[in-house]
């Protein structure tokens, strides 16, 4: 298990006003991380996600995954998924950012980025469905993508690269006041797993 020799990285907010963003760095070593890398892409129900655009269904290169304590609702660019129980991975590197981070979830929403080319346009992940202000912590594991924070009046940008194992948690308002991105790259030919582990209001 990686261990942090810089406990003031965790505390530094990236976000300079509106909100609080917490890059974690590695909570896995290298080998750690792919062993969990490989798990994830042989057990997980993977499937191709959906989002209307104009009114017409469009199915995007990535796949996607919903998994939870209970089979709650998530409904997200007019699609709804029920969450499927726990993994022994995903209940493991739950309990892994619950421990660093001293939030509690009871879901996880999981991409997975075949190459840099599929990526995420800007978007909030202020779903209803979610505690409003609550903890998202998002896990990133394989290729190495740089991530992006845009202020919604102001414009104002904070961009940061997202390691191999490496953690990061939005919290406070910062899903009201910024949108971010995942911006694709034809440099990365490899996979990207992102888990983000979330709390349904329920």
């Amino acid at each position: 298990m990686y261990l942090f020799s810089d406990e003031l990285n965790r505390q530094r907010n990236l976000l300079p006003y509106d909100g609080q963003v917490h890059y974690y760095g590695k909570l896995l070593g290298p080998s750690e991380a792919d062993g969990f890398m490989n798990k994830l892409m042989e057990t997980i129900r993977w499937e191709n996600d959906k989002s209307r655009l104009f009114g017409k269904e469009i199915i995007t290169k990535r796949k996607v995954a919903w998994y939870g304590t209970k089979p709650y609702a998530y409904t997200y660019s007019h699609i709804t998924r029920h969450a499927l129980p726990w993994t022994k991975e995903l209940f493991s590197l739950k309990t892994l950012v619950e421990t660093h981070t001293s939030e509690t979830f009871n879901s996880c929403l999981l991409n997975l980025y075949h190459t840099g080319e599929e990526g995420m346009g800007w978007h909030s992940d202020a779903e209803t469905e979610l505690i409003k202000d609550g903890a998202i912590a998002s896990l990133s594991l394989g290729s190495e993508r740089k991530f992006a924070f845009k202020h919604k009046q102001s414009h104002e940008k904070v961009e940061l690269l997202l390691e191999h194992g490496s953690l990061l948690v939005m919290k406070g308002s910062t899903q009201t006041f910024w949108v971010h991105k995942l911006p694709p790259t034809k440099k990365v030919t490899t996979p990207r797993i992102n888990l983000t582990f979330r709390t349904i209001d329920a």
